[in-house]
């Protein structure tokens, strides 16, 4: 995500007009954001971070697998193709005994190559994206403090994805990708 600023103050909204912003501004940068979702239950956790390393993948593995999940014994992970997660990145972030332990809690399913349309965590990020990040914000603070209240909002509510694709629906797209089943 590019972090932007405001090249000018904006005027704020008056009786009858809109807030009224310039159309240049200042790029401050860019930054990752980690998105984990619980669909089923309504339950995700978002964090900003200055790169999209392995090492940064693995510290978010980390905290998903000792902060939020410390009782579960496994958990189904199914994320996209992105280079950097895979098992062998806790490897290079932590000693191989504590790589190992949180390795084997986790049950990895990547989503089709051309098939990311059916990571519901691209469904969160555009719910964030639009209801959350539809201005310019230019630090990683600041998104760090936008997509923290972001994420306690909708924990509360429980808001969970609907999904209206069935099974049967998604062999027939993907039969492509699967000929036999």
């Amino acid at each position: 995500m590019q972090l932007l600023e405001d090249s000018r103050p904006s005027e704020p909204m008056k009786p009858g007009q809109v807030r009224r912003e310039d159309y240049e501004y200042v790029r401050k940068g860019s930054c990752s954001v980690f998105l984990f979702t619980e669909p089923l239950v309504g339950w995700g956790h978002v964090q900003a971070s200055e790169r999209r390393t392995k090492v940064d993948w693995a510290m978010q593995i980390k905290e998903l697998l000792e902060v939020h999940y410390p009782y579960a014994k496994q958990i189904r992970l199914v994320m996209d193709n992105l280079n950097t997660h895979t098992i062998s990145s806790l490897y290079e972030a932590f000693a191989p005994e504590l790589a190992l332990s949180l390795a084997q809690r986790l049950e990895i399913h990547y989503t089709p190559k051309h098939g990311s349309w059916l990571n519901i965590a691209e469904i969160e990020l555009s719910a964030m994206t639009i209801q959350c990040l539809d201005r310019r914000i230019g630090s990683i603070d600041q998104l760090q403090s936008e997509i923290t209240a972001w994420e306690v909002d909708r924990n509360q509510a429980l808001k969970s994805v609907e999904w209206h694709f069935s099974t049967q629906q998604a062999r027939g797209k993907l039969i492509h990708l699967y000929p036999e089943i």
